[in-house]
């Protein structure tokens, strides 16, 4: 097992990135406001297994060829830049069914599998990278194999970025929700996460 320095270095670095708002974390809140706080725990939910398929990419070195491959490095990020696009146009142009919660609020109704796919596909290459730069770094030659250390970070990692974006999802839906019984200010909030959506995949296709 991983000693607690070595563990203290991860769950720094971790906390670091998860902690502050990014797109995963802007893209569970547009998931909250649109469909609750199912839609943030299912969004999380997929991300975190997006999350932890990127780990098992790094455990079999897949990522060390991402890394070095420019061109493949692109062919992914315009990927994932143009699927925000893609949800984000989509949010404009739907028709959405709706139904009232408990709470009184609209909401769209929608499974969950399908917003765990959404989530899930909604894979930033970056994220691998990360794992690339800091996983290594982390092995103790002393240990058990390296293959089972790296898992065990990745895991943890998933764990925290499913807590973590859950929490931001929802605490903010739920700041979110008292303005949503207003039909005007529920269309413009609907503009609003679409814009950002489609923002979010416009600036990852040209983030170097």
């Amino acid at each position: 097992m991983p000693d607690a320095a070595h563990w203290s270095i991860f769950l720094t670095a971790a906390f670091v990135l998860l902690l502050v708002p990014g797109p995963s974390v802007i893209y569970v809140l547009t998931q909250a406001i649109d469909h609750g706080l199912r839609g943030a725990v299912w969004a999380s939910v997929g991300l975190a297994l997006g999350d932890l398929l990127q780990v098992l990419v790094t455990v079999v070195g897949l990522s060390a060829v991402l890394a070095s491959s420019t061109v493949l490095f692109h062919v992914l990020k315009y990927v994932g830049a143009g699927y925000l696009t893609f949800l984000g146009v989509r949010r404009l142009t739907r028709n959405d069914s709706v139904f009232t919660d408990s709470s009184g609020v609209r909401r769209t109704r929608q499974k969950a599998l399908p917003l765990i796919a959404q989530a899930f596909f909604a894979l930033n290459p970056k994220t691998a990278l990360f794992f690339l730069a800091l996983l290594p770094q982390l092995i103790d030659q002393r240990g058990m194999a390296p293959w089972i250390q790296m898992l065990l970070f990745g895991c943890a990692f998933s764990v925290l970025g499913f807590t973590t974006n859950a929490l931001y999802g929802c605490i903010g839906g739920r700041l979110a929700s008292g303005f949503t019984r207003n039909e005007r200010i529920r269309s413009s909030a609907r503009y609003a996460t679409a814009g950002t959506l489609i923002v979010l995949g416009l600036i990852a296709a040209v983030t170097h």
